[in-house]
């Protein structure tokens, strides 16, 4: 019986041999004659991606400001380019042996079976060239691409541009894919979603000479790819052109709004760039000059980014704030002797020379310190603590859209700064100031901060006499409709009853030959309204600053103007913002030597 006790074990390694030989047919058949079939495939057969067309974009008058342009890359499939004529390939795209090495490794690298980019955004006259050597070329094919082309060559900040995807990109969204074009920044990034499409797919079937006899079943298997959506901006690209051609040979931004619907009309950071030098094959190259220029910081977005201290023009915001806690009136006048005096020290805040007292319409006209002065300080104090009174001021400016988000539809942008009763706490301890501590805020500085879009919107909100809709720069998408949120009024906390009191006190800026401050801004047979005002600047000469809006009823336009170390704000700030006031609504320009002065006017920094 011994001679059968090793029966079950041999038994058993048997069905273990052939459970063996099992696996690896299996694997044979469904792994090695897989990659077979497909490598058979692919000799016969190109997936080609058939990207969709991108998004056109409008101004909000019908005008093409965003179009495509034809363009073509070069793909590779690297298991089906066995045998490569070197010097022919080389000669055809104009690089050397060890470019086309490199590339060939790096698509090697990508994957032996699928396809990738060999030489992307390739001229007409080289794609000529390669249809009609494609037969020696096996493994490559010319894909067909478009690129974004901006016909005003402006607007760069506001359009953005487009760029290739990296990594990270293809990992967070498996959407795209190496080769892949995505919105960087502006517009283009913003709406990515809306623009860039969906992508198809073609079946394609080839010869031995490389060369597409035509779809693979007649195209059953295709898939279309879907357009990019249109979009109407809300912009008008004259005035922006127009803006543009005035900031030239400053630093600074021009932001105007729409105040009875939040669009915005132009939104101009000086210096820019030219959108189109970030197209093509050179835009890396062209990018880096750019993003190297840490003197003119042409990339930087000043308009939504560029973070500065609001000056006078924040004393309209204040004369709001004391007329809604009562502690003023529009007959309320303060002295005036040269400035505000205060504190035992007998400290002063200084103020330029007028007559006194003024009323708050006067105030508001000649941009006096000591009246903003007295206004804080009643504001602050009309409260039993300094904090409550603190607290409640802050509310009101927050009300504004200031040191907050706007919320609106631009891909970047900063909050400004209000600062909060802590922020006092850690500079001079718990408890241990008073209105007359961070008086400066009574004429918009001390640590406050705001963009210009923020001051746009701000203006917009007291040209609609206490509401204002979220900024944005879209009016309208193809077969969809705009966020609601674009739609709802905002209301600050301010009564609208006291609105046309500080209004008044705007016209007289423009309007009040004695006091007036913005004279140069005044037009004919439309009412501005406005308030200069003059930034301190610890880096330099002081910014020139001017909010303003017109009409005076039913305003179409608001806007606000930075000319960064451009000194009194009637120098630079006026000047630009009555003409781009003027071009907007008259689309003329009446004042020939104010124009050429400007656009010629040049400031050394």
């Amino acid at each position: 019986m011994r001679k059968f006790e090793n029966r079950p074990y041999i038994i058993g390694g048997f069905f273990c041999v052939i459970i063996i030989i099992f696996i690896v047919r299996l694997f044979s058949i469904q792994v090695v004659d897989d990659s077979f079939k497909t490598s058979s495939e692919n000799n016969v057969i190109r997936k080609e991606t058939d990207h969709p067309r991108r998004g056109l974009i409008y101004d909000r008058n019908n005008e093409l400001i965003v179009y495509n342009e034809a363009a073509y890359d070069l793909m590779i499939t690297p298991n089906q380019a066995s045998s490569i004529d070197t010097n022919l390939i080389c000669s055809l795209l104009s690089i050397d042996t060890l470019v086309l090495e490199k590339r060939l490794e790096k698509a090697k690298s990508y994957s032996m079976y699928k396809s990738s980019v060999f030489m992307k955004q390739i001229s007409v006259e080289t794609y000529t060239k390669l249809q009609e050597n494609m037969f020696l070329m096996a493994g490559f094919y010319v894909q067909a691409r478009t690129l974004r082309k901006y016909p005003y060559s402006t607007a760069s900040h506001l359009l953005g541009y487009v760029g290739e995807v990296n990594q990270l990109i293809i990992k967070k969204n498996p959407y795209y894919k190496e080769g892949d074009y995505i919105g960087v920044s502006g517009i283009e990034k913003a709406y990515e979603d809306k623009l860039k499409g969906i992508k198809g797919e073609k079946l394609l079937l080839k010869d031995v000479h490389n060369n597409i006899k035509g779809n693979f079943k007649n195209g059953k298997f295709d898939t279309k790819s879907i357009p990019g959506k249109n979009l109407t901006s809300s912009i008008d690209i004259f005035l922006q052109n127009y803006g543009e051609q005035l900031m030239q040979n400053k630093r600074g931004s021009v932001v105007a709004i729409e105040p009875s619907t939040g669009e915005i009309l132009c939104l101009i950071s000086a210096p820019n760039y030219d959108p189109n030098t970030l197209v093509g094959r050179k835009r890396s190259e062209n990018y880096t000059v750019l993003n190297n220029d840490s003197i003119n910081k042409p990339l930087f977005n000043r308009a939504a980014l560029a973070q500065y201290p609001p000056g006078s023009t924040f004393k309209i915001i204040n004369a709001l704030i004391g007329l809604q806690e009562k502690v003023i009136k529009s007959s309320t006048h303060f002295d005036c002797d040269d400035g505000f005096v205060y504190g035992e020290e007998k400290r002063k805040m200084k103020c330029h020379e007028h007559r006194s007292p003024l009323n708050l319409e006067e105030s508001i006209a000649n941009s006096c310190n000591a009246y903003f002065c007295n206004v804080y300080k009643s504001i602050i104090e009309n409260y039993p603590t300094t904090y409550e009174g603190y607290d409640a001021w802050r509310n009101y400016v927050m009300s504004f859209g200031l040191g907050n988000w706007l919320n609106n539809d631009l891909p970047t942008g900063q909050k400004g700064f209000v600062p909060n009763k802590n922020y006092y706490d850690r500079i001079y301890g718990k408890k241990r100031w008073k209105s007359l501590t961070n008086l400066s805020l009574s004429i918009g500085q001390d640590a406050l901060l705001t963009t210009p879009i923020q001051m746009a919107n701000m203006t917009a909100a007291i040209a609609n006499r206490g509401y204002y809709y979220t900024p944005h720069i879209i009016k309208e998408i193809e077969n969809d409709s705009i966020e609601s949120r674009f739609k709802t009024k905002i209301y600050t906390e301010i009564d609208s009853s006291y609105f046309d009191i500080v209004i008044k006190g705007m016209q007289e800026v423009v309007e009040n030959k004695e006091l007036g401050t913005s004279n140069i801004a005044k037009m004919d047979e439309v009412t501005v309204c406005g308030k200069t005002g003059t930034a301190q600047n610890p880096h330099g000469k002081d910014h020139s600053i001017f909010i303003g809006f017109a009409p005076k009823d039913k305003p179409k336009i608001a806007l606000a103007v930075y000319v960064e170390n451009g000194g009194w704000g009637s120098t630079w700030a006026v000047p630009i913002g009555s003409l781009m006031i003027e071009k907007y609504i008259n689309d003329t320009i009446s004042r020939q030597y104010l124009e050429e002065r400007i656009v010629n006017g040049e400031i050394e920094y």
